[in-house]
């Protein structure tokens, strides 16, 4: 009965997540630099590319901050009833890298400064760049650009094809596909992970899920094949071979709920790394009050084409190996 009660609790917060038309959540690293670089020895980098020290702080420090919206209540919504986005990339230093999205807009801002610094590679100065660069200057002093959302998404689906070509429709699931799936993924899960639960008399409720990682994944993959045609472009399922050769340690999750409601969720990823150097890694997900997304004052407005062909102009004669042309 734990079980079974853990698994309906869990449905139940979910549940009133796919009620809401607004959510907001914080998500982070559970890691240390050491841990990350030790990961990124084992993917044996060529000498010269490995993760420098001040990445490895970075991404261990980082918090990603973000509020989506809806229209409608998440569970009713489509692609486009989500009108409004926002998200914060922070460091111990401050804020990186700010973007909102608002209807047909995309608002970006940046502190240079403190990004390039947690980078380990100073970025240039607005000064330093040549006039073609236009708006990208206010991006390096920190100040709002915006750009045409529906200009980059055209741009970028025109990258690679043939001129004059019309953007392919991006396929999409119908609503009785993701009915099909998610009745697929809950069986699964109710399958293959324990779950056990542990209340106080604060109203506060904690679930541990466990799973063995190959298991779960091959099993998620085997409902997902069917569906894969209808896929977004980018979402490959691994192949067998690759979830043979997958990490077959357990991941746990450590998930909150107060009063019912969904407030984190603790992933412990270290067993995958197969790294005993490995002594923490997760990831954390915390949910937040956010503020309602606005597009931000007296921003400038960014053309990407134009930048795109004053950036390419600023290349002067060169090809695309650093070679002048005829040389």
């Amino acid at each position: 009965m734990e079980q079974l009660s853990a698994g309906q609790k869990l449905d139940e917060a979910f549940e009133k997540l796919n009620q809401e038309k607004s959510l907001s959540f914080e998500f982070s690293l559970d890691t240390d630099a050491a841990s990350l670089k030790a990961m990124d020895g084992s993917s044996s980098p060529e000498p010269g590319e490995e993760m420098p020290d001040e990445v490895a702080q970075l991404l261990s420090d980082a918090k990603v901050s973000v509020t989506v919206q809806s229209k409608k209540p998440f569970g009713k919504s489509g692609e486009k009833d989500f009108d409004r986005m926002a998200m914060k990339v922070s460091g111990p230093d401050g804020r990186l890298v700010e973007y909102r999205v608002i209807g047909d807009q995309t608002y970006l801002r940046t502190d240079a400064s403190t990004l390039g610094k947690a980078m380990g590679a100073p970025l240039p100065k607005a000064a330093d760049l040549p006039p073609e660069a236009g708006a990208l200057k206010k991006v390096l002093e920190g100040e709002w650009v915006k750009i045409d959302t529906k200009q980059m998404e055209e741009l970028a689906a025109e990258n690679g094809a043939e001129p004059g070509a019309e953007p392919s429709p991006q396929p999409t699931l119908d609503a009785a596909t993701q009915k099909k799936l998610m009745k697929a993924v809950r069986e699964v899960v109710a399958r293959e992970v324990t779950l056990k639960s542990a209340g106080s008399g604060d109203g506060t409720e904690r679930v541990t899920a466990t799973a063995p990682f190959r298991t779960l994944a091959t099993e998620l993959v085997g409902e997902l094949r069917p569906l894969a045609k209808k896929l977004p472009p980018g979402m490959e399922l691994p192949t067998d071979k690759e979830l043979k050769d997958a990490p077959d340690g357990k991941v746990k999750a450590d998930i909150t709920l107060k009063n019912g409601e969904l407030k984190e969720v603790r992933l412990d990823l270290a067993k995958l790394a197969e790294n005993t150097k490995v002594k923490k890694f997760g990831l954390v997900i915390r949910m937040t009050d956010g503020v309602k997304p606005t597009a931000p004052a007296g921003a400038t407005e960014l053309d990407v084409e134009q930048l795109m062909a004053g950036m390419l102009g600023g290349m002067g004669a060169e090809g695309p190996d650093g070679a002048v042309d005829g040389m």
